[in-house]
């Protein structure tokens, strides 16, 4: 009787142990984790780097995409994420034949509008699963609307919401305003006539984006336009991008998306005039979707994520992830 007592205890004892196991292997899968990784998944094809940056990774994801193309914010998104890092798992993607992706390995042929918002798609599937979120919270900056709002219009169950900054409209509109209001600000200055003179739209040539760019920029203040310098690096980039810039140059949202599924939010400088204000103005409200808002940045142009980001992550933590909380 004794030993049958003992082996009874025995078995208790055994299960019970194993029982805790169990529940604290299942504690430790749901305990909050922080992360702060630049990992390097498989994306069409290559190897793309994305950064993930929580001290709590139960919190709500809001996703970065990059201007340019080609450009990187990845360096630099301290500067427009202090605020929002305490409420969001911050995520940041080099995109093809950008930043880090490029230094892993270059795009093995020019990169397409379509194959980058495949690689979007595949992205926000990655960090989904990776974070065991069912939905993110997705902004895009000038070039890196291109691909949120595919996102917006293809998988709008995938978003929270969609945060568009200095957003591509109507290209093909928006560079013909552009240039009509630079040749009305330099119509004393000979050579930026003579260059701006030259400008086809639709841009035929790299050149023609190039001489509009220039100066832009230079209205900007941007003294470094004006160099050999720059023009050498633009025609570097051009040989990669021009012909991604051509297809954005089809693009026109305000015949292609008159509604959107998910909340959608604008971010645009009051003096923009790379991504025309008046013509986001003008899509915004005409624009179905279940929630929207506008909001203008008086002192910024383009990039309103440079000129005035505390004005930026306040509209998002106060108006924006209030109104989405819970969704």
């Amino acid at each position: 009787m004794n030993k049958l007592l003992l082996l009874l205890t025995a078995v208790m004892f055994c299960c019970f142990n194993l029982n805790a196991q169990v529940l604290n292997a299942e504690t430790r899968e749901n305990l909050p984790v922080k992360i702060d990784t630049v990992f390097t998944p498989e994306i069409g094809g290559i190897k793309q780097a994305v950064e993930i940056k929580t001290d709590n990774s139960e919190k709500p994801v809001l996703l970065f995409l990059s201007g340019g193309p080609g450009s990187s914010m990845m360096n630099t998104a301290d500067g427009f994420t202090d605020k929002l890092k305490d409420k969001f798992t911050i995520v940041q993607w080099d995109q093809r034949d950008a930043g880090k992706t490029l230094k892993l390995n270059p795009s093995r042929e020019k990169p397409t509008i379509a194959q980058m918002q495949n690689d979007t798609y595949e992205i926000i599937q990655f960090v989904t699963q990776k974070l065991n979120k069912k939905r993110i919270y997705l902004a895009g900056s000038s070039f890196g609307n291109v691909l949120g709002f595919y996102i917006a219009q293809k998988h709008p169950e995938l978003l929270h919401a969609y945060l568009a900054m200095n957003p591509v409209i109507n290209s093909l509109e928006s560079e013909k305003l552009s240039l009509k209001k630079l040749k009305d600000v330099y119509k004393d200055n000979k050579p930026a006539v003579e260059e701006l003179s030259a400008v086809k739209i639709p841009f035929e040539k790299a050149e023609d984006l190039f001489y509009i760019r220039k100066w832009l920029f230079i209205m900007d203040g941007n003294k470094s336009a004006a160099t050999d310098g720059f023009r050498k690096g633009f025609m570097q980039w051009s040989e990669t991008w021009f012909p991604a810039i051509q297809e954005v140059m089809k693009i026109n949202l305000q015949k292609s998306l008159k509604k959107v599924k998910c909340p959608i939010y604008f971010f645009v400088g009051k003096d923009d005039i790379q991504t025309s204000t008046k013509i986001t103005e003008e899509y915004f409200n005409n624009l179905k979707a279940p929630k929207k808002d506008l909001y203008l940045f008086e002192k910024s142009a383009h990039s309103v994520h440079k000129t005035e980001p505390e004005k930026l992550q306040n509209i998002i933590i106060e108006k924006i992830l209030s109104e989405n909380t819970g969704k």
